[in-house]
Parts: structure tokens; sequence; C-alpha cells
């Protein structure tokens, strides 16, 4: 249930959860136990990575797993595949569960040996998948030019990110960011007039097909799970180099998907083997003694199953929303992001909305791609791994 709320509410992250859960503990904790509350939580995260994806396809909110895959599965809403974008992302998530569980088994053996070599290698890796993707672009000039003034908006974001509110552990300055970058720019661009009749006739890819696109994209979260200082969003940014999200759409979500939840489970893994804290459910782990590696996983399976059932039931009803303003509907969203913007992240998280905006309207006006828009997360990362900033 946690996870449903956090991952159908534009603006509340499993995090916000986890902190509310954590503020509880002390009632909690005595009822449930330490595996209870544990479940609690890996459900929650699990849930949310699943659900996430459906305000992303018919609302175009981005969330930190979801910002480049707005762009694909908001579209496919507008050409009437809304459910099976959906679908086929559920699909791809489930199978990132199914690749990255032993994986994540795996890893628990050679994670603390290597530990100390990827921490350097990071920024150096974050280099090359930047330079590949702006150099295969037909515009590389406005595309490194995008990359350096998005990652200048990080650096002062993140510099200055003690100037934001922390409303209810909520106030992460990624939200005005990804919002501004990937979510405003096409809210205000989109067309007018209503949307189109949804109609679902099956998958237009074969299952196993699906599970091919989810390979790369469990790697890839898996390493980005991994790798210090990243997130979701930088795992989008690698598979985007492999798998064209304007040209592969429903191969893109699968992988997108797969990375998503890849990501969750390798930081149960992260978190066992060193210690390492890679999302704010993980941070709620310390207040109480972690159980087993295995029971951890076991839960990550059961609330997949559940949540992948949950995500393709409300795909379902899809066709509920044809015939809507769909120009009322974008101007409605963009103004309760603003207003969630503003209460989470207060004057300072408003401010870094209004220059993200500003940013992200660049590649829709020269019709470009919007991937070097991630230079925002990637840029400080790579300065920091190089010990610059």
């Amino acid at each position: 249930m946690c996870g449903i709320i956090s991952g159908l509410t534009p603006g509340i992250h499993a995090n916000m959860i986890a902190a509310l859960l954590l503020g509880f503990s002390p009632a909690l904790l005595p009822l449930l136990g330490p595996e209870g509350m544990a479940a609690i939580l890996i459900a929650t995260l699990i849930t949310h990575s699943f659900l996430e994806i459906i305000p992303a396809t018919f609302l175009g909110v981005p969330d930190d797993g979801t910002s480049l895959s707005v762009l694909p599965a908001h579209s496919l809403t507008l050409d009437g595949k809304g459910e099976e974008a959906v679908r086929i992302s559920a699909l791809g998530s489930l199978w990132g569960v199914i690749f990255a569980i032993p994986l994540a088994l795996a890893a628990l053996w050679f994670i603390p040996f290597l530990q100390s070599s990827v921490d350097i290698l990071t920024g150096s890796l974050l280099v090359l998948i930047m330079g590949m993707v702006i150099v295969r672009s037909e515009a590389a000039g406005w595309l490194c030019a995008i990359c350096l003034v998005s990652g200048i908006l990080g650096l002062f974001a993140f510099r200055f990110e003690y100037l934001s509110w922390n409303t209810l552990g909520a106030g992460s300055i990624l939200m005005p960011l990804l919002t501004g970058l990937f979510g405003l720019p096409f809210l205000l661009t989109a067309s007018e007039g209503t949307i189109p009749r949804q109609r679902f006739s099956g998958l237009s890819i074969p299952t196993r097909t699906v599970a091919r696109a989810a390979l790369p994209g469990t790697l890839a979260g898996l390493v980005v799970g991994w790798l210090p200082g990243l997130s979701t969003a930088s795992a989008n940014t690698v598979i985007s180099g492999w798998i064209p999200y304007d040209q592969e759409r429903f191969h893109y979500l699968a992988a997108i998907g797969a990375s998503t939840l890849a990501n969750s489970i390798i930081g149960i893994a992260v978190f066992v083997a060193i210690g390492r804290m890679r999302n704010g459910v993980m941070a709620a782990f310390s207040g109480f003694e972690t159980p087993p590696i295995l029971f951890l996983l076991t839960i990550a399976c059961l609330a997949a199953l559940g949540a992948y059932g949950i995500t393709v039931c409300l795909a379902g009803t899809a066709s509920s929303l044809s015939g809507l303003n769909s120009s009322y509907l974008n101007t409605g969203v963009a103004i309760t992001l603003v207003l969630v913007c503003g209460i989470l992240t207060g004057p300072f998280g408003l401010v870094i909305l209004i220059l993200a905006t500003g940013i992200g309207m660049i590649p829709e006006m020269i019709a470009v791609s919007r991937v070097p828009c991630m230079g925002v997360v990637t840029i400080p990362v790579i300065l920091y791994s190089f010990g610059v900033w």
C-alpha cells in the first residue's frame, strides 16, 4: 500500500515513506520486529519502482527512475498505446528482478574486494558514456553545450541544496531538477486536444524480445547501483546509448523497467556487503538490525509479483482516459508539479525549477535529444569522482 501511494503520487518518493516509517519505528519495531520493518521497506521500494511508470506514461511526470522514459511512454499514450507501454515496462521490470536476484547474490562475494578500484573508475566510465552519447549524435555541438549547461545547473543546485526545504524528509533537489528538465517542457509544449482512445490488443513485441531488452537494462542497473554517487537516472543515460528511446520505444521501456528494479535489488546487496546506503530506504535499515540477505531478496520477489499484477490491472483502466481534454490535464499536472516542488523544496527549489525548465526547453526548440540534460547528475558525479568538486 505504501508503494502504491508513493508510486502513483507525483512528487512522493519511496524515500519519503521510508523516512516516515523510520519516524514511527519506536512504535512499529516492537510490534513487527526487524523482519516486519524490513518487509515493509523492501515492499515499498519494489512496488514504487513498478508503479512509477504509470504517472510517467499518462501524465508525463518524471521521477528519478523515469526521467528519460517519460518521453517514449507519454508519446505512446498520444498514439493510443499507453496501456501497452505500461505492460511492457512492467514486464521488463519483472525480468529485471529475475535477472538481478542471482547476480546480486554473486555480487556479495566480489563487491568487498573490488570496491576501492571501482570508486576510482567511476568518473572515467561516465565520461566515456556521455562522450559516446554526444559523439554519435548529428548535433554534437548542441548536445555538448546542453550537457555542460545542465551540469553547471547541477553543480549549483547540489552546492546550495541546504537552502531548500526538507518537508517530511522528502525535499530532494533532484525533484525540481528532473521536473524542470524533463517534465514541464513536455507538458508546456504538448499538443492540444483530447487524449486519443486507448486501445490494447496484445503486446507488439513477444515476451522473449522483452527479456532480451531487459538484460542490458539489468546490467546497466546493476552497474549504476553498485558505483558510488550514481542513480537510476544515470542508468537511463547508459541505456539510451544502446537503445534509442525515440526509435525503439518499447525496447527502451523494457530496458528502463529492468534497470530500475535491478538498481533496487543491487542496492540491497551493496548495503549487506559493505554497508553503503544507495537510497533512503536502505538508510532506514540503519535504525534496526538487518535481517539475512535471503530473507530480504525473498520479500523483494514476493513484492515484485504483487506489484506486477497491480500495475497490469491499473494499466487496464487506461481506456477511461480516452477523450479527456489533454490541454486541461497537462495544465493541471504542471500546476500540481510546481505546487509540490514549492511545498517540498521551498523557494530555492522553485528557482531551480525555473532554471531547469529554461534549459529543458532548448532540446524541444531545436529538435535534438534530451539525453544530455542528464549532465545535471553526471557532471557533478564525474567531478566528485576525480576529486575536483
